[in-house]
């Protein structure tokens, strides 16, 4: 039985694209929690070892295989600055936020160039807007979700990624341009509608509506370099989010699990980038909020420059 799981297990982890996505979405639901996986593994581990089954052992180099090749490299330490790097911060900061002072105070602690927020009510804003005032003196918000710099910006604009079946007022998603020193990089900063789970399976039919036109808009963007920070509502592995995962970089070192911030399970905000790497991310300390802030270093590609669209996939 133990060397059997380990071959089930060892099949998920590198064949999770092929569990289909019919009804409940059983293959999002998989790769949203892809990396526990590995939990897997060292129960069989103890198992075999209780059984002193040989045989189970070695059917376990198969799942290490797999997990090490899909998630050994985020294990490993961050790579040394580039030559020019710019750190970021996205948070979910929560609408039931009850200091949404001390929230900001915290994010502006790790010192980052751009802070994205997201569930931005307009009683907390000019509280956000003041206490960011003195070391970040550049903001856009549009809708609940908001993106604060160290550089200025323009171009700001409402980003309409609203799924079809909404039709309450909601605008979550924002296009902006940040002058840096090195060079104009497009800022999107996203919050993609909840997914939710339950018996029948995953709900995330508005979640991957609204990835597309996401995807769509980033695949338009006339800018060279590209910086998407938001709260997606799912984990890179996730298929629901290929639109954008298909055109940009994902961080290459850290799990930063960020939701649920009493237990964090997944990481569903993130931070993506075009013609620039996502080298590091991280959590950052808890605040008000039922999500954690993820920080993220990236290193930008030299040169700026405009590129041809390419068209919706």
């Amino acid at each position: 039985m133990p060397a059997a799981l380990a071959v089930l297990t060892a099949g998920l982890l590198a064949f999770h694209r092929a569990v289909p996505n019919f009804a409940g979405r059983p293959g999002s639901l998989l790769e949203t929690f892809l990396p526990w996986l590995g939990l897997v593994v060292v129960l069989l581990l103890g198992l075999a070892l209780l059984r002193r089954s040989a045989i189970a052992l070695v059917a376990l180099l198969l799942p290490v295989a797999a997990w090490t090749h899909l998630f050994g490299g985020l294990l490993m330490p961050g790579a040394k600055h580039g030559p020019h790097d710019l750190v970021v911060v996205q948070h979910n900061v929560s609408d039931e936020n009850t200091d949404p002072a001390g929230t900001a105070r915290a994010l502006a602690k790790a010192e980052p160039d751009l802070i994205a927020l997201q569930e931005l009510l307009p009683r907390a804003l000019p509280v956000y807007v003041r206490t960011l005032a003195q070391h970040y003196p550049y903001h856009a918000v549009r809708g609940t979700v908001g993106l604060w710099s160290k550089h200025p910006l323009t171009s700001a604009r409402l980003l309409d990624i609203k799924p079809r079946g909404i039709t309450q007022t909601w605008s979550r998603g924002l296009r902006t341009v940040v002058h840096t020193p090195h060079g104009d990089i497009a800022a999107y900063v996203a919050h993609l509608p909840s997914v939710r789970i339950r018996a029948s399976g995953l709900a995330s039919s508005w979640r991957d509506e609204s990835a597309g036109l996401l995807g769509k808009a980033i695949a338009a963007e006339q800018l060279k370099t590209v910086i998407l920070l938001g709260d997606l509502n799912g984990t890179v592995d996730d298929r629901g989010l290929a639109p954008l995962t298909s055109r940009m970089n994902v961080a290459q070192r850290g799990f930063a699990f960020s939701f649920p911030a009493a237990f964090p399970l997944a990481r569903i905000d993130q931070v993506m980038a075009r013609s620039a790497t996502v080298t590091h991310i991280r959590t950052l300390p808890a605040t008000g909020s039922d999500h954690l802030p993820v920080a993220a270093r990236v290193t930008l590609a030299e040169g700026v420059a405009w590129v041809t669209p390419s068209l919706p996939r």
